[in-house]
């Protein structure tokens, strides 16, 4: 076995292939590379091939290189490209080298063409959509040869040379391989190499009119960059045949080191969809704020809500790597995203849905200054001080004029329970607004139960949280929930239709001072509510997204 051979990591068949490559010599050393398309923000989908390709190279003290193959201008921006960089800093990789594009090689790219074009292998093809349809014929029956198909090795270079020029209008006329109409795999009947485009580039400007189609580009930027593992999704495992092809047909890669293509299950999550293009459906029909609207999957929506590159790639383990195309479970994700926020995230307290207390028995105007871990199980983090008052505020669910049953643990009439970090209290009354609502509970509390118990020995079995309310802030809370009501929503047609009117609650509560200055995106533990976050727009105002709950509810 290499030395370079990780011996603490799980192995999978893209592990054993490349052991096999590294004892057999074909490889010194791997090359992996991140390739996506600047045509959308990046999701959990593809934070999974993030964490593959960048942390295969990580373990066998590799390379690997972030390229955009930017190879369709009509769809591609400079936005897209900057949050792809940020999300993959984000997550803790950085790329080898420079960051690369395809349109780097757009020169290269075309003197290959043109060395298809000279091996009878590439002709220029004026045949329609229509047409191109009709002539590869179906799945049962072979294809036809294009009436271009034999066209001369001159002309075609002569009809390339002015494609290039901008001599035909778009969609006029392609640049097609010469493989085999007939062939069993669709993708090898003639596919295109080259079309014509007159939108401007977000590299090139208005330097080319005519661009490579992806499977063209891909293996040769591969290729140029001397990547030796092609990592892809099952969906491109008949276009590996075109990879080969390609790459088989050139003079500078036909060589036994040249990169070869490994396809993996993609990652399919639960009650949302992972198609780009429906994403960005949902973002141009204002279904959702934006690519980075918490209820999306989109790398940028779980920062916003809150989630940890951590329990991203904790995630990403977790489900490993296979063949074999599945539905992901929303709760492997949530759990792993539970695991690292219960270590790391600090304590505070909010009340979501307040109803204000009064400590009849409690000095009018003094405010006491307590003091309250940041984690109880991690002392290093320190202190936080919490205050309490005559008045204060607790959750409506925490108080019940009756005592449903002796399991019951919160707040009733004559019944006892404890105030997170401070003192015991016993309700005595309440007051209704006109509908019955409870507005105001009545308290007494008992002075010597701070930090201890009662000292006749009697039990208090609850313990709720509250804000005290002469300096509580007014927040904002948002309450997401799954973006769809269907666990496969993608296989519907119309998809949109399904999307769960609850994902997103918005109401109004009460916390603690001193979250005033709570950073954007850090998770904190809202004691017995949940996690939440600060939302990163809102910068003028006190607003939190709900990251996750504190368990599993969703199939209670």
């Amino acid at each position: 076995m290499s030395e370079n051979t990780p011996t603490d990591k799980p192995v999978n068949f893209i592990r054993h292939q490349i052991n096999d490559d590294l004892d057999s010599g074909l490889h010194s050393s791997i090359q992996t590379r991140f390739p996506p398309e600047p045509n959308g923000y990046l999701h959990i989908g593809h934070a999974k091939s993030i964490c593959l390709n960048f942390g295969l190279a990580q373990d066998y003290n590799g390379k690997c290189n972030l390229r955009f193959d930017d190879t369709n201008p009509a769809k591609e921006d400079i936005e897209f490209v900057e949050s792809i960089k940020a999300d993959v800093a984000w997550l803790g990789f950085e790329w080898d080298g420079e960051i690369q594009y395809s349109s780097n090689y757009f020169p290269k790219f075309y003197e290959y063409a043109r060395e298809l074009i000279n091996k009878g292998l590439a002709y220029v093809c004026f045949l329609n959509a229509e047409e191109t349809r009709e002539y590869r014929g179906t799945l049962k029956e072979a294809g036809k040869d294009s009436p271009y198909r034999e066209t001369s090795v001159e002309e075609n270079l002569a009809l390339l040379a002015k494609m290039k020029d901008g001599k035909f209008s778009e969609g006029e006329c392609v640049l097609r391989a010469k493989i085999d109409m007939a062939s069993s795999f669709m993708c090898m009947r003639d596919p295109a190499l080259y079309r014509i485009r007159f939108d401007k580039h977000h590299q090139t400007g208005n330097e080319w009119r005519i661009y490579p189609m992806y499977d063209f580009a891909h293996c040769i930027s591969d290729a140029i960059e001397n990547v030796t593992h092609s990592l892809c999704t099952l969906e491109f495992q008949n276009n590996r045949h075109l990879y080969d092809w390609i790459l088989e047909h050139l003079d500078d890669f036909d060589k036994p080191n040249r990169p070869h293509q490994y396809e993996f299950s993609r990652l399919n999550l639960e009650y949302t969809v992972m198609s780009k293009r429906k994403l960005q459906q949902l973002v141009e029909d204002n279904l959702v704020t934006g690519w980075d609207d918490p209820r999306m999957p989109t790398i940028s929506g779980l920062r916003r809500r809150g989630y940890t590159p951590a329990s991203i790639r904790d995630f990403v383990d977790r489900i490993g790597i296979s063949k074999v195309d599945s539905m992901t479970d929303m709760k492997i994700l949530e759990d792993a995203l539970r695991d690292d926020l219960n270590t790391v995230a600090p304590r505070t307290m909010g009340v979501i849905d307040p109803i204000r207390v009064i400590i009849e028995n409690y000095p009018e105007d003094q405010i006491e200054t307590l003091q309250a871990p940041i984690h109880p199980q991690n002392e290093s983090m320190g202190k936080r001080e919490i205050f309490f008052s005559r008045e204060l505020f607790i959750d409506r669910a925490d108080f019940e004029e009756v005592a449903p049953n002796k399991k019951f643990k919160r707040l009733a009439i004559d019944k006892e329970v404890r105030l997170r970090n401070a003192y015991v209290i016993n309700a005595t009354t309440f007051d209704t607004d006109f509908d019955g609502n409870i507005t105001t509970v009545y308290a007494t509390y008992d002075a010597d139960t701070l930090g201890k118990n009662p000292a006749d020995g009697r039990k208090i079995k609850g313990v709720i949280h509250f804000v005290e309310a002469t300096k509580a802030l007014k927040a904002e809370f948002r309450l997401y929930d799954r973006l769809f009501t269907l666990e496969n929503p993608g296989k519907n047609d119309h998809f949109e239709q399904l999307i769960n009117p609850d994902s997103l609650v918005s109401t109004y509560g009460v916390i603690e001072p001193s979250m005033a200055n709570a950073e954007p995106e850090v998770a904190y533990q809202f004691e017995r509510e949940g996690y939440f976050c600060r939302d990163n727009q809102s910068p003028d105002e006190i607003v939190f997204n709900k990251t996750v709950s504190l368990r599993d509810t969703w199939n209670s």
